[in-house]
């Protein structure tokens, strides 16, 4: 009976990294370029109990039994599957068309510091800085780098924006001027290998940071051909509602099983104890 109750408060513990795991996709499900993330589960090691091998001919019973010490959820993976975009005619509002390819934000690292990571939300803003000058930022407020890793500042005063097939955004003024900045574009080779930071920021694990050419190129270049991005629009998030109901609704069933098997041993160690 112990066994079992281990057993089973080993699967509960895993089972309910699986029900956070969904909440947060349902709470992000309408967060522009949101990813969701798809629990996968793995068995524990089995111990195999052999039966006496006398009398195998007659034996109608297996040989023996394999006895699990319960489930562990594997590995949490990113679907980069592309999400359907949604119209906003706002100049500011930015969308990619091809799966894999990341906006480079600067995220604040301490009082000063700061950490290149990797979304695919593309709600934009400017905010105001110093010296007449104003700064494109997210949603969040992080600084939008541009393919140099700076973040793009341009005097206040503008009248629109526009953007080129190539990721070019420019700035236009009332006098007719424009000045243009070329946005940080990151296409990613192993989307496997990144780490998911928060909401729908990814980033470079410390123990791949050696491996940076191997897991994601900048468009730079030539290459910025490549770029799939349009505004006017946003990707909205790739969760799949329907999908993850139905995932929540067979993990609390099991939550409900494995919380019974417990019940079930405390209640017969019970009556092993109450034996005279």
């Amino acid at each position: 009976m112990l066994r079992t109750m281990v057993t089973a408060t080993n699967t509960l513990n895993q089972l309910q990294q699986q029900i956070d795991n969904i909440s947060n996709n349902l709470a992000n499900s309408n967060t522009a370029g949101y990813k969701a993330k798809e629990a996968q589960f793995s068995e524990l090691l089995y111990q195999q109990y052999n039966n006496d091998k006398l009398d195998q001919a007659q034996r109608q019973s297996p040989a023996g039994i394999r006895y699990g010490v319960g489930a562990k959820l594997g590995q949490i993976q990113t679907n980069h599957a592309q999400g359907s975009l949604q119209s906003t005619n706002r100049d500011l509002d930015l969308a990619f068309n091809k799966e894999k390819q990341y906006f480079n934000i600067l995220m604040p690292n301490g009082a000063d510091g700061t950490n290149l990571v990797y979304s695919r939300q593309g709600n934009f803003y400017v905010s105001p800085v110093e010296d007449g000058l104003v700064m494109l930022v997210n949603g969040d407020g992080y600084a939008v780098a541009d393919s140099t890793g700076n973040p793009i500042l341009f005097p206040e005063g503008f009248e629109n924006f526009t953007l080129t097939d190539e990721g070019i955004l420019g700035v236009n003024y009332p006098t007719g001027e424009t000045i243009t900045a070329e946005l940080g574009i990151t296409e990613l080779q192993k989307p496997q290998a990144m780490e998911h930071i928060s909401n729908t920021y990814i980033g470079i694990p410390e123990n791949f940071a050696g491996l940076r050419e191997d897991i994601l190129i900048d468009l730079l270049g030539p290459a910025r051909t490549e770029i799939g991005l349009q505004n006017g629009a946003l990707e909205q998030s790739n969760v799949d509602i329907s999908k993850e109901m139905t995932d929540l609704i067979t993990a609390q069933r099991s939550y409900q099983f494995q919380s019974r098997a417990i019940t079930l041993a405390d209640q017969m160690l019970g009556l092993i104890n109450g034996i005279r």
